[in-house]
This record gives C-alpha cells, structure tokens and sequence, in this order.
C-alpha cells in the first residue's frame, strides 16, 4: 500500500529514496524551521524525520504537534546508534521509530497499519453525519445548528405534534428534514409521498392532494387516490405551504382540523391518520400580515416548528468544509474522477467559508461538481473553484478567443509558478507546497525567471 502524500524532512538522498517507493507524491523540506509552512500547504499524510535532524529538534517539533493538535503520523528514521531515544520520541507522540538501515523494510508495514487505522477510526457516518442523524438521511453537518436542529426534529418526531412545520432558505434541506422525521416517527418501511405546492395550480394541488372522482371535472375520466389517502399512516410532505392558493388553504385547515377529507366531486367522508409536515422558505407570519397567508391555518401550522440555519449562519460554517468534502466523495458528475480528487487547497476551504451562500447547500454542491469537472489533480483549487457560473462562460470565451502562439516549456513554468505565488498570497513556503517542490527550488525559480509581485499602480491626486 501507498500514501498519496509524504513529507520528508531532512537531506539524507537514501531516505527519499525509501519514501519514493511508498507514495504518489514526495514532498521535502530541509529541516523543521521549513516544516510548518509545508504542513499547512501540501496536508501530507506521514511526516518522516531522517536521522540528521537535532533530537532536540525533534523533540520541539512533536511537542508542538501535540499543542497544534496536528493528527499526521510522524516517523523517525535514525541512525545504528539511536535506539535509546526511541523511546522517548514514542511517548513524545512519534508514530514509530525505524532503527536504522536494517530496519528501513519496516516502512511499508507502517504505512499499511497508519492506512488501516484511518479507515478504521474514521467511517462515513462518524466524519460526515452528527450521531443523532438518522441511518438512512444524510443530513451532513456536525455543528451546533445541525446538532440544534437533529434534536428538535427527534424531540417533534417523539411526540404526537402533527402538523409540523419546517422553516429555512431554499437549499437549506427542508426535505430530508422531513424525511428524518419521518423516519424517526414512523420508520423506513412507511409511506412518505411529497409534493411542491408551487409547481401545480389550485385545481391540480387539490386533486394531487384530495383525489377525485369519476366526472368531477371535464378530464376527470377515473377515480383518484389522492396523496393523503394513499400516505396511510405514514407521513405527507407539503413543501411550500407559502405558495397554496388561500381557497385551498381553507380546505387544508379543515383537514387539519378534523381528520377527515372528501375528494373532489365526492360525498364520502375518508380518514387521514398521516403525518402531515410542511415546509415554508418564506416567513409565514409576515406572508399574513400581508394577506397572502391565512392566520388560522399559520396558528395551526405552528405548534412547535423547526428552523434550519443558513450556511452563511456563524453557527453552520464549520460544516462547509464536511459538505464540500462529503460532495467530492460522492459525486458522480464524472465516473473517470472516482475516487481521484481527495479534497481541497486550504486556500480553496478558506474561499467557501467566506462566501455568502445564498443558495445554501444546493449552490454549494454545484460549486463543488462543477470544480470536480474542471479539476485535473488530486485537490480542488482556487482557479477551478467558479462560484460564479457566468464566470465559467466568460472564461471560456476568454480562452477560445486567445490564439496559442507559444508553446514553450519555460513560459509555460513560468507562468505556473506565478499562478500558485498568487493563490498562495506570495507566501514562497505555502506556494512550494502548492507546486510540490521544495522552497530553495521555488526561489531558484523566481529569481531565473524573474517573478515579481504585482503592485499597486500608483493614483494622481490633482
């Protein structure tokens, strides 16, 4: 087995021969002053330490990842005459300690117990879902407004409340709200039917809902099942409430009221046992004070409703980096990418938590497979992070528009290098990391080919 990602710290060419061998990618740094910048960069997944390195310095460097609470494996490659630091270096925090040459065939064995140990403590459900999520919902987050919102739904679900009303923004997940709700209250195996109140007329809304009969209306040529009927004693998700025609909303009421409900044309009273969950984007108490929303049916709707934060929210921001990282491992936008993107640049996670999200995680999720389509390495990056989609077009429209005159193999450096100078905010160490070279190559690079930050041009002030 191999690790995508190892850093080795120090000079000695043998060790890095040795770490070849066990990854996809080999980072270095010179010694532990370099070392910081690296990690932040190029996130490896072991640190291996050659035996040139001070054990003074080795020593400061594990107590500081130990203060940083950095989780990456770190491994000491010493010399014949090492062992007794060993272990000191161990409780220190080390993973483990290759004693010397002879012991250098160990490494492998090592990588293959740090790769079963992540996959041992680190399943699906544990990184991505909160542990009051239900199985079978994947509602993403481990936040305090997720953890909120998963106890109100468990504590609405155990009780007998019904109506439900679920309040948030578009793409905030009011569905599998519902549906873990429903879950929790009724189980899997039950019925659970949804409609968009928006996406029908009033005619058609009161068919799909009530049912009808036979010659109730010119193209009512058989009887309807409608959703409430056919839900039985399982749940029906009425999505928009806020957009149901007042005319049926007084029948809706009614419903609600007495448990009972005719369809349309019909003289025979049917019972409903059905949980009955709406959801609204719009704040329905200001829908009726304007008069678009009928106050009897907003009092009835309201018995204990459950809000979902907005991932602008202070309280959600932590769970854009899982979302993100939860899109990209189960995205199937491209098949041939499966499984080669593992994450994001740090400067890409630090761009998703700064942008407002007005679309919520449904926006989120289009930033993220649109990146995936773009992307050509292993982690998604500023320059195909589009948040924007009419920024794509214009780029397109740049490119195509550009003649491709130079194929130079220098300019093409070049320019590469200055690309990931500007991500990187011209910090030179996190840019190596970003490039995969070390810092000394990375300044060689600047000085031949001359790369300088752009500055501020100069205003006249008449």
């Amino acid at each position: 087995m191999t690790l995508d990602k190892i850093l080795v710290v120090g000079k000695e060419t043998q060790i890095h021969q040795l770490a070849h061998k066990h990854t996809k990618q080999l980072f270095a740094a010179d010694d532990t002053n370099n070392i910081w910048g690296m990690i932040d960069s190029v996130e490896p997944h072991l640190i291996l330490l050659d035996k040139n390195i001070h054990h003074n310095e080795i020593c400061s460097f594990l107590e500081g990842t130990s203060k940083k609470h950095v989780e990456i494996p770190v491994v000491i490659i010493g010399g014949e005459d090492s062992h007794e630091h060993a272990e000191k270096l161990i409780k220190l925090g080390a993973y483990d300690f290759i004693k010397g040459k002879n012991d250098h065939n160990r490494l492998g064995k090592v990588i293959d117990r740090i790769i079963h140990a992540k996959d041992d403590n680190n399943p699906d459900k544990q990184v991505f879902f909160s542990e009051d999520c239900p199985s079978s919902v994947s509602i993403v987050g481990r936040s305090r407004s997720i953890y909120k919102s998963l106890k109100m739904i468990r504590l609405v679900a155990s009780s007998s409340c019904n109506p439900v009303l679920i309040v948030g923004e578009t793409g905030t997940g009011k569905e599998l709200a519902a549906r873990a709700l429903h879950i929790l209250r009724h189980g899997s195996d039950s019925t659970f039917v949804a409609i968009n109140c928006a996406a029908l007329t009033a005619n058609l809304l009161e068919s799909e809902l009530f049912g009808h009969v036979k010659g109730s209306f010119t193209s009512a040529d058989r009887d309807k099942t409608g959703l409430l009927e056919l839900a039985g004693s399982g749940s029906v998700f009425l999505d928009e409430i806020s957009e149901m025609p007042l005319e049926l909303q007084a029948k809706l009421l009614r419903f609600l009221q007495e448990k009972t409900f005719r369809k349309v044309g019909g003289i025979k009273d049917i019972s409903c046992n059905a949980t009955i969950i709406t959801s609204s984007n719009r704040n329905l108490f200001n829908e009726v004070e304007n008069g678009k929303f009928r106050k009897d049916l907003y009092y009835r709707l309201t018995i204990c409703p459950i809000t979902l934060a907005p991932l602008r929210s202070s309280e959600r921001k932590d769970d854009i980096p899982l979302l993100a990282a939860y899109f990209i491992k189960n995205s199937d936008i491209c098949p041939e990418k499966e499984g080669k993107i593992k994450g994001l640049t740090k400067l890409a996670v630090e761009a998703l938590q700064k942008h407002h999200w007005p679309g919520n995680v449904r926006e989120l999720r289009n930033v993220i497979e649109r990146a995936i389509m773009l992307e050509t390495t292993d982690k998604i990056g500023m320059s195909n992070l589009i948040i924007h989609p009419e920024q794509l077009a214009e780029d397109i429209l740049d490119d195509s528009a550009k003649p491709m005159k130079n194929f130079s193999l220098e300019l093409a450096e070049k320019e590469l290098i200055a690309k990931a100078l500007k991500e990187a905010g011209w910090q030179k160490t996190r840019a190596a990391g970003l490039l995969g070279i070390t810092r000394a190559t990375l300044y060689a690079k600047v000085k031949q080919y001359n790369i300088q930050q752009e500055t501020a041009k100069p205003v006249l002030v008449s």
